[in-house]
């Protein structure tokens, strides 16, 4: 029976350990928090930091791993790729690849030197070099932790007034202890993040997708739906697939599935501003199974493995497809959900992932969700209006709220 190593163990691990033991694999996760619920679910649990890559190597030699695996788990994707390599695993890329996509800043700048469209950005180590040269600084700029997903530690700056505050906000989110000032890209209709496949280096599933932001949440920069199809022109969804092919070309990226944000700018141009060897989380794959119904999670645990992986071809969707991640709008203890009736024709699964009375946190990042639902629309239209405003049919019940 082969094994798998499967890095991190949050809920976003628990389809790929039903593909992988739907394919036969023996399950091995591994992280330093054991009451994470995906170890309930895998078949051996060790409890190894995943940022640890000797340890986590370790590990995979004393278990004999056929392939090791991080999905929806940013920590861990460096990790997989060291480990892999050095055992000469099978491996998404190589291993100072993997590193150039994980840091913000070392992925702008191989954007930048290889002609990438990228926005200008400086990286630093402290507040005081950044307020140093806040003078030369364009504004908005957009503060981000470099080794941190889920838009964790994110904040738009207005100002130098701002910037301080913003900073420390992003260091305590990142684990190298850098971040980086970006020029702010207003985005063209929507942005996309979304999942994709290659195969030997060569993309063979390329989707994009409509994503949405609460301005009323706590980090308004944390994505809280998406829908499918895009609204990328068809010319600009050509043009970003044909830079993303050529960025796996020139990091000699091998078999992967990506999670990859994109948007075109008012400027009329397109720019990728994240690729990433991993699954996305806010269960991206899992709606494009549903949506075009390629199933990129069960590739994904074949590639890692070494097992040929099955064809695929570029999504044509089955309908007005979106996900909602739920959350609440302030601390407090979750009470219910309320969705209107009219609303529930279109539902196609409800996922909660917390009971009532149990807490809940104002939204910060992708890791305060609480659960999702997955809708699909009889329209195009229907569809985009209910985005638009799903306070309108949609309501996160929290002690408060019930009190009101």
């Amino acid at each position: 029976m082969k094994k798998i190593l499967l890095l991190g163990g949050s809920r976003y691990l628990l389809p790929v350990i039903r593909e992988a033991k739907a394919l036969g694999l023996y399950t091995v996760t591994c992280d330093y928090l054991p009451d994470n619920i995906a170890h309930r679910y895998s078949d051996e649990y060790h409890n190894i930091s995943i940022t640890d890559l000797e340890a986590t190597k370790k590990l995979a030699e004393d278990i004999g791993a056929d392939g090791v695996m991080s999905f929806a788990c940013d920590p861990g994707v460096v990790t997989a790729a060291y480990v892999a390599e050095e055992l000469g695993l099978p491996n998404v890329g190589p291993y100072e690849s993997v590193r150039i996509l994980q840091d913000k800043a070392l992925f702008r700048g191989f954007l930048r030197e290889h002609g990438f469209r990228v926005p200008g950005v400086r990286s630093f180590e402290s507040p005081e070099a950044a307020m140093a040269e806040k003078d030369s600084f364009s504004w908005p700029q957009m503060v981000k932790p470099v080794d941190c997903a889920g838009s964790k530690g994110v904040s738009r700056v207005n100002g130098p007034e701002e910037l301080e505050d913003a900073i420390r906000g992003a260091l305590g989110f990142s684990r190298c202890g850098r971040f980086l000032l970006e020029d702010y890209i207003e985005k063209q209709g929507f942005s996309s993040d979304t999942d994709c496949f290659s195969v030997d280096g060569e993309l063979r599933y390329v989707s994009f997708n409509n994503q949405y932001f609460d301005p009323q949440a706590d980090n308004p920069y944390a994505p809280i739906g998406y829908t499918w199809p895009s609204r990328i022109p068809a010319a600009q969804q050509e043009e970003l697939a044909g830079e993303i092919q050529r960025l796996l070309t020139l990091l000699h990226m091998k078999t992967a599935l990506y999670n990859i944000e994109a948007r075109i700018g008012t400027d009329g141009n397109a720019y990728l501003m994240e690729v990433s060897p991993r699954g996305g989380g806010n269960r991206l794959s899992e709606m494009l199974c549903c949506c075009s119904g390629v199933n990129l999670i069960r590739n994904a645990v074949k590639a890692a493995v070494g097992l040929p992986v099955e064809k695929m071809h570029n999504p044509v969707y089955s309908g007005h497809w979106s996900i909602i991640m739920l959350h609440a709008q302030r601390d407090g203890l979750f009470r219910g959900l309320e969705i209107a009736e009219d609303a529930r024709a279109s539902l196609v699964e409800e996922d909660l992932w917390v009971d009532p009375g149990d807490p809940v946190e104002a939204m910060t990042g992708a890791n305060k969700a609480i659960g999702s639902l997955v809708m699909n629309w009889p329209s195009e239209e229907e569809r985009d209006a209910r985005m638009k405003n799903p306070a309108a049919w949609l309501r996160v019940l929290t002690e408060e709220e019930a009190h009101a």
